[in-house]
C-alpha cells in the first residue's frame, strides 16, 4: 500500500472521529454513546477512504484513454415486435430522437473517467447510512453528511489528480 493511500485513511478517521464526536456531543446524549459514534464513524471511514481511494486509483487508470459519445448514451427505450401502426408510429418517433440526438452530439465526448466515482460514491453512501443505523448514531444526518459530500468532492478532485500526471 502506498503513503497516499495511508495519508488519505489517516486524515479521514481524524477529520470524522471529530465531526461525529462533535455531532453527538450534547447534554441528553451519554458520553460513552458519543464515544462509540465517533470512533464507529472515525473507523469507518478510515477503512473506507483506503478502501475507495485503491478502487479509485485502478478505475481511474483503466479508463483514463477512453471517452464516451453521448450520442450512445442514450437509452434505447422502445423495441416493438408488434407492427401496429401505433407501435410502428412510437419507434420511428424513438429513432428520429435518437438519430437527432446523436447529430447533436457527434463529435462531443466525454471522458469515461467522470462516470468513475458515481458507482463507489453511491455505495459509500449507502454503507455510511447503514453503519450509523446499526450503531444507532443520535444525529444520523449530521453525522453522515459531510461524509458524503466530502467523499464526492475527494473523489473528483483525487481523481483530477491522477489524471494530471
Amino acid at each position: 500500500m502506498n503513503s497516499r493511500l495511508i495519508l488519505s485513511g489517516v486524515v479521514s478517521f481524524v477529520f470524522y472521529f471529530g465531526w461525529a464526536y462533535w455531532a453527538n456531543s450534547a447534554d441528553n446524549i451519554p458520553e460513552s454513546v458519543t464515544l462509540q459514534a465517533a470512533l464507529v464513524q472515525g473507523l469507518y471511514s478510515g477503512f473506507v477512504t483506503l478502501f475507495f481511494t485503491f478502487i479509485l486509483e485502478r478505475v481511474v487508470n483503466k479508463y483514463r484513454a477512453s471517452c464516451l459519445s453521448l450520442a450512445f448514451v442514450t437509452p434505447i427505450l422502445c423495441m416493438f415486435h408488434s407492427k401496429t401502426p401505433q407501435n410502428v408510429a412510437i419507434r420511428q418517433s424513438f429513432n428520429n430522437a435518437i438519430n437527432l440526438s446523436a447529430s447533436y452530439f457527434k463529435g462531443k465526448k466525454v471522458a469515461g473517467t467522470l462516470f468513475a466515482p458515481i458507482m463507489p460514491i453511491a455505495v459509500q453512501s449507502s454503507l455510511v447510512l447503514l453503519v450509523n443505523v446499526i450503531n444507532q448514531t443520535p444525529n444520523l444526518f449530521l453525522t453522515v453528511a459531510p461524509s458524503i459530500v466530502f467523499t464526492t468532492l475527494y473523489a473528483y478532485t483525487y481523481m483530477f489528480a491522477l489524471l494530471k500526471k
